[in-house]
């Protein structure tokens, strides 16, 4: 969709493409260090902290309708374990690809679509303007594709006790003794009738000493 509001040069995520003069072939290797935006990442499960820095690699290819730009994006991600709930970091690399088309593609031998579909088409599309192309919306959706969604930070991680809450791995003995409640009541029940013939027991105990004082 072309953009409503002027791009800024100054935005380390725009890029400038008039160094390829819109020749056909024409090729731009950049490399640049940025800090991440905030909300960089899935919310509330991981992502790269706002500020870090994340290294950019991209390479910019002049086409007929517009520029292909071709990138990496390399990064510390922060986040917390699914499992256990213990802080973790995972070294991110998001690859992604986009067309950033010229606004007059159409009028340069594009060939046209039908009119609805072209509407729909340009709902997805992303255009160049005045020869800049912001790169943020194309990153954040890499960066997330790249991101589990359930991070842990190690694949055997045994978790947390369900009981307790204690994390498994720190003590891989730990348990606790299991009763079988359908073994509850019994227990219960042999625990009155020993409470009862405890208490016979000092019952004939008595009478004995009495018959003795007698």
């Amino acid at each position: 969709m072309a953009p409503h509001a002027r791009l800024d040069h100054r935005n380390p995520l725009v890029f400038d493409t008039h160094e390829l003069g819109r020749r056909p072939g024409a090729l731009q290797r950049l490399a640049r260090e940025i800090s991440a935006p905030r909300d960089f990442g899935i919310q509330g499960v991981i992502g790269v902290p706002e500020g870090n820095p994340v290294e950019l690699e991209l390479r910019l290819e002049s086409v007929m309708e517009g520029v292909l730009v071709t990138g990496t994006a390399r990064a510390t991600a922060e986040g917390e374990c699914v499992r256990c709930l213990e802080p973790l970091e995972l070294e991110l690399e998001a690859d992604f690809q986009e067309m950033f088309s010229y606004p007059d593609a159409d009028d340069r031998g594009r060939v046209k679509a039908e009119p609805a579909d072209d509407a729909e088409e340009d709902e997805d599309r992303l255009f160049l303007e005045d020869g800049l192309f912001d790169l943020e919306p194309v990153l954040r959706d890499a960066v997330v594709l790249a991101l589990p969604m359930q991070p842990v930070c190690q694949e055997d991680c045994p978790g947390l006790c369900s009981q307790c809450g204690a994390r498994l791995a720190d003590d891989p003995d730990h348990h606790h003794d299991a009763v079988d409640i359908r073994w509850a009541a019994l227990q219960g029940l042999a625990g009155s009738l020993e409470d009862g013939e405890k208490d016979e027991m000092s019952g004939a105990e008595a009478g004995v000493d009495e018959k003795q004082e007698k």
